[in-house]
C-alpha cells in the first residue's frame, strides 16, 4: 500500500488536523502528497468559506503570485483595555493563599498590582507601605491566588471557528455518548438558530470511537434530523463529514459521482450509492456551499472562546499554526480591541518565506497579539496510527504489513533545513511529533543547526512528544529543546493506546513527564484545542492522576504533583514563549494576570483537580471572568 495514494490515508487523527496544513500547495520540494494530508486545501478553504472567511489569501497562496503579508495591525485609536490597565490605581490582594509560582519566594502574604503590572509582593505590610494608603483592597477569603494560566499549545482561531457549530464531542468533552444523543443535538442546534444557519443543520467534534454503537453515522442516521433540510456533521479529527439524504441530493452528490482527487465518498457495501460519509478530499463537495458568517460574527464567535478561557483561568492562548485567514481574523480582534486575553501566533511552516517578507517583529505586541515563531509538521497522531514511530503499532491497521510503523511527512533534508532557516533567522521553532521517529527527526536537526550556529537560547519545542524515550530525553535536555505534552492523551485516548496503539509498555510513558521533571528540564502541558477543551485543570488531574476513561492507570510511574504540574501551564508555559520576564509567577514588575480559586491545587487530593472551582481571572489587572 503506498503512502502516496490518497485513497489509502485513514481518517480521525485529531492531533494533526488539515486544517493546520494550511489548505494551499507548499512552495517547497520533498513535501510528500502522503505527509500534505491530500484534502486540506478543499476541507480548509471550505470550511473557511463556510464561516465568512475569505479565501484570497488561499487563493495568492495556491497560485503563488503574491506573498502572505504579515502585516502589523493598525490598533484602533483611542482608549485600548491595555491603556486603561495601564493607568489603573492601586489594589492590594490579601487573606488568602498566593502561591507565586517562584522558587525563591513560594508563597506570600499580599501582592499589590498598579497599572496592569504586580507593584510589590511579600509580607502584608511591606506590600501595604509600596501600595500606599489609597490603595484598594481586595480580601481573598482564605481562597488561593495563583498567576494566570497559560495555553501553550492550541488553536484559538478554530477554535473560535467551530464555535458556530452544535458541539457534539463526547462526554466529558461534549454531551454526545451516542448516535440518539447527536440527533438531539442537532435538533436544538435548529431551534437555538431558527431553522439553522442559512438553512443549514451543523455539528462538529463527533467522535465514532467513543459512541455507544461504536460505528460512524450516516445519511440514514442524519435523515432522522431531517428530511426537509440539509444537515452536515463534522467528526473530530477534521477529515471526515457527514450529511444527510438532502444534503446530497442538494449537493448532486450520487451513485455516478466519482470520488474527487485526494478523497472518498464512501459508499453502501456492495453498491455505489453514497452513504453520507464524505472523507478528505470529498468534504470540498459539500463545506463550499455552506452559509457565511459576517466578520462581525467571527469576532462573536472569538468572544466566546476568550470568554470560556477566561473561566478556565487561562490569560494567554497560542494560536499554533497559524494560516492567514486566523490571521486575519486576530489581527482584526487586536485592532478593534476585543482581545481579552493575550494570543501568540505560531505561523504554519509553509508560510515560513511569507513570514519572512512580512512587517511584523516576531515576539512584539501588538495589542494583544503577537507572532512567536514557526510551527512545522513532522508526522501524524497515534490514536489514528499515522504517527511516526521507531516500533510497529500494536494492532497494524487493516491492509498494511506487519511492520507498519506510520510515516513522515518530510524527509530529513527538508526538515534540517526548516531548522536551518530558524536558526538563521532567530526564529522558534516549534515541531509536532507525537512519533519518537518524528523527535529523532526533529532533533537530529536541532543537532545540525546548533552545530552550525552554536547553542544560542531558542527553546525549540517539542510539540504533543507522546512517545520520547529516554535517550531523547537526555540530548534534548544538551540541546535546550523543550517537550510540550499532550498529557490528557492519558484520559481521551489512553484505553486505545494501550490496547491496540501502542501496548502496554509504550502506552504507560505517552507524555513522560516525570522522567522530564527528573531531568530537571523545563517543559510544558497542553490540550491542543479544539481536539479537547483547553480547560487547564484537565491537564492539572491527567497529570497528576494519569487515569483513563475506564479508570486504569497509564503509567503510575509517569505521574507528577500538583506544583510539578501547575509548572507546566505557568512559569514553564510563559518561558516556552520567552515571555517569563513578563508572565508565569508572581513577581513584582510582572503583568498582573491571574487566577483565583476557591480550592487550594496543591493541598487537595489529586484526584479532584479537574472539579478545581475557578473563582475569577484577572488580566493585567482587570477581571475577565468572575463565578
Amino acid at each position: 500500500m503506498s503512502y502516496d495514494d490518497p485513497k489509502t490515508h485513514r481518517g480521525n487523527c485529531p492531533c494533526c488536523t488539515p486544517y493546520v496544513w494550511g489548505a494551499y500547495p507548499p512552495k517547497r520540494e520533498h513535501l510528500s502528497r502522503r505527509g500534505f494530508f491530500g484534502a486540506g486545501a478543499a476541507l480548509t478553504a471550505g470550511m473557511l468559506t463556510a464561516l465568512g472567511v475569505s479565501r484570497a489569501g488561499g487563493d495568492v497562496l495556491a497560485g503563488a503570485a503574491v506573498a502572505l503579508a504579515f502585516t502589523a495591525p493598525a490598533i484602533a485609536g483611542g482608549s485600548t483595555r491595555r491603556a486603561r490597565a495601564a493607568s489603573s490605581g492601586a489594589t492590594i490582594y490579601r487573606g488568602g493563599t498566593i502561591r507565586t509560582m517562584n522558587a525563591a519566594l513560594p508563597v506570600a502574604e499580599a501582592v499589590a498590582v498598579k497599572g496592569g503590572r504586580i507593584l510589590a509582593v511579600g509580607r502584608e505590610a511591606d506590600v501595604a507601605s509600596r501600595a500606599g494608603s489609597g490603595a484598594r483592597i481586595v480580601d481573598l477569603g482564605g481562597k488561593t491566588m495563583l498567576p494566570g494560566f497559560i495555553d501553550c499549545h492550541g488553536h484559538v482561531s478554530l477554535t473560535a471557528l467551530l464555535m458556530g457549530f452544535q458541539n457534539l464531542a463526547p462526554i466529558p468533552a461534549g454531551p454526545v455518548g451516542s448516535i440518539a444523543d447527536i440527533r438531539n443535538e442537532l435538533l436544538k442546534y435548529r431551534e437555538k438558530t431558527g431553522g439553522g444557519r442559512g438553512g443549514w443543520i451543523l455539528g462538529a467534534n463527533y467522535d465514532d470511537s467513543l459512541l455507544a454503537e461504536k460505528r460512524a453515522i450516516t445519511r440514514t442516521d442524519l435523515d432522522e434530523v431531517s428530511t426537509e433540510q440539509p444537515v452536515l456533521a463534522y467528526h473530530a479529527s477534521l477529515h471526515v463529514v457527514v450529511v444527510n439524504s438532502y444534503a446530497l441530493n442538494l449537493l448532486g452528490i450520487t451513485a455516478d459521482t466519482p470520488d474527487p482527487a485526494g478523497g472518498v465518498i464512501r459508499r453502501w457495501p456492495g453498491t455505489r450509492e453514497p452513504n453520507g460519509i464524505l472523507e478528505e478530499g470529498a468534504i470540498s463537495l459539500a463545506l463550499p456551499r455552506l452559509p457565511e458568517a459576517s466578520k462581525d460574527e467571527l469576532l462573536d464567535l472569538l468572544d466566546k472562546v476568550q470568554d470560556q478561557y477566561a473561566a478556565w483561568g487561562i490569560t494567554t492562548a497560542q494560536d499554533g499554526a497559524t494560516r492567514r485567514p486566523d490571521y486575519d481574523l486576530l489581527t482584526l480582534a487586536a485592532e478593534r480591541d476585543r482581545l481579552k486575553i493575550d494570543v501568540i501566533g505560531y505561523p504554519f511552516f509553509t508560510h515560513i518565506d511569507d513570514l519572512a517578507r512580512g512587517d511584523v517583529e516576531v515576539r512584539k505586541d501588538y495589542n494583544g497579539f503577537k507572532i512567536g515563531g514557526i510551527k512545522l509538521m513532522l508526522d501524524g497522531s497515534p490514536q489514528a496510527k499515522t504517527a511516526w514511530l521507531t516500533e510497529p503499532y500494536e494492532v497494524v491497521p487493516p491492509g498494511f504489513k506487519p511492520d507498519y510503523r506510520g510515516y513522515r511527512i518530510v524527509d530529513d533534508l527538508t526538515a534540517a533545513n526548516y531548522v536551518d532557516e530558524s536558526f538563521a533567522r532567530g526564529w522558534q521553532v516549534y515541531a509536532h511529533c507525537n512519533g519518537d521517529a518524528a523527535a529523532d527527526q526533529f532533533i537530529a536537526a536541532i543537532e545540525k543547526a546548533t552545530a552550525k550556529y552554536g547553542l544560542g537560547d531558542r527553546r525549540p519545542t517539542v510539540i504533543h512528544a507522546q512517545t520520547l524515550r529516554e535517550d531523547q530525553l537526555d540530548r534534548m535536555e544538551k540541546l535546550g529543546v523543550m517537550p510540550s505534552y499532550f498529557v490528557t492523551h492519558t484520559f481521551y485516548w489512553g484505553d486505545w493506546h494501550r490496547d491496540s496503539v501502542l501496548g502496554p509498555a509504550r502506552a504507560a510513558r505517552i507524555s513522560p513527564v516525570r522522567s522530564t521533571v527528573d531531568r530537571g528540564m523545563r517543559y510544558t502541558l497542553h490540550n491542543d484545542s479544539p481536539v479537547a477543551p483547553s480547560d487547564c485543570r484537565m491537564l492539572l488531574w491527567s497529570a497528576t492522576n494519569r487515569r483513563t476513561r475506564s479508570g486504569q492507570v497509564l503509567g503510575e510511574d509517569q505521574r507528577i504533583s500538583a506544583y510539578d504540574a501547575l509548572r507546566g501551564i505557568t512559569i514553564d508555559a510563559a518561558y516556552q514563549h520567552f515571555e517569563d520576564d513578563i508572565k508565569g509567577s508572581i513577581e513584582e514588575g510582572k503583568l498582573a494576570d491571574f487566577v483565583i480559586m476557591a480550592e487550594d491545587p496543591e493541598v487537595i487530593d489529586p484526584s479532584a483537580l479537574r472539579e478545581l472551582t475557578i473563582v475569577e481571572t484577572i488580566k493585567r489587572g482587570e477581571t475577565i471572568y468572575a463565578a
